[in-house]
């Protein structure tokens, strides 16, 4: 696969996947030589509200059984914010925080509350955007002594809002969207100054159960996805990292013996910001696989 690049974009969602799926990751990563991009959730973990989505999201209950998410989060991920306290995730596992940066990966934020992102934020005002992101930094600092550069929205779920917000952070660049290739984004028509770096691979949770995938077969359709350029894989510590730890492994080195390049999402904007990135609409849209909108790239 000469002329293909993978950046691995790391989402960490809840606070197993911080206890559990990251090291596990960090693991897999050091065997092959890689760095990857972590996004971390850095407050409480509401996991357990998300059940609400099966009210308001057609086809949420379907992927949760699909994607087996009981065994996959566990049941006290499950009642995380209901039945049981939510626990603080920086407060708790600032360590395995650390050991991501000190392994020379990058790390960005991905949430202050990650349920309440996901689901709120439509509604959530701008001073309301400012504050949880401003919480979300702040405890960021706190772990590694520094800003952030860059951020990654829950769920890819985005605002006009929380775009402005972003570009008042001086960031380096943000991963919010599905897309093609690096963009400025335009919503609403208003065009925002910090680069995108979409993704650009569905990822497991998408594919598993559809149409006959499964974790036996989902390294071949993503091994004939990848294309030349850039490719932008999200993965998230609760299903790469814990349960599917072994087919991530496994397409690791299926690309690695392709010879495919690996370079982090600051590597990939720093190459597009030597180019001159295009700006292009951003929309909430459906896309197959997934309950509800995601931020979509429109050429």
């Amino acid at each position: 696969m000469t002329g293909s690049s993978v950046a691995l974009k790391v989402d960490v969602d809840t606070f197993v996947g911080t206890r559990e799926g990251v090291p596990r990751l960090l693991e897999i990563l050091d065997r092959y030589g890689i760095k990857a991009t972590f996004y971390l959730s850095m407050g409480p973990d509401n996991s357990g509200k998300a059940i609400r989505r099966i009210f308001t999201r057609k086809g949420f209950l379907k992927k949760m059984l699909r994607t087996k998410a009981p065994s996959t989060y566990g049941l006290k991920t499950l009642l995380y914010g209901t039945l049981l306290t939510a626990p603080k995730i920086a407060d708790n596992l600032s360590e395995v925080m650390k050991q991501v940066a000190r392994e020379g990966h990058e790390v960005g934020v991905h949430a202050w509350d990650h349920v309440d992102w996901h689901d709120n934020l439509p509604h959530m005002k701008e001073a309301t955007v400012s504050e949880v992101l401003g919480r979300a930094r702040d405890a960021f600092r706190m772990v590694f002594g520094r800003d952030a550069e860059t951020t990654a929205a829950p769920g890819w779920m985005v605002s006009v809002r929380s775009l402005a917000v972003q570009d008042g952070m001086a960031l380096r660049y943000c991963s919010d969207a599905r897309g093609e290739y690096p963009f400025f984004p335009v919503m609403e028509g208003r065009q925002f100054e910090t680069l995108q770096i979409p993704t650009t691979l569905p990822t497991m949770d998408e594919l598993l159960g559809m149409e006959g995938i499964t974790a036996a077969t989902i390294n071949d359709y993503y091994f004939s996805r990848v294309r030349s350029g850039l490719n932008v894989h999200t993965i998230h510590a609760e299903m790469e990292g814990m349960r599917l730890a072994g087919t991530f492994s496994d397409l690791l080195r299926r690309l690695a013996d392709s010879g495919v390049r690996f370079v982090t999402l600051g590597d990939a904007a720093g190459e597009a910001l030597q180019g001159n990135p295009p700006a292009c609409m951003l929309s909430m849209e459906e896309i197959s696989g997934r309950a509800g909108l995601v931020a979509v790239q429109k050429a």
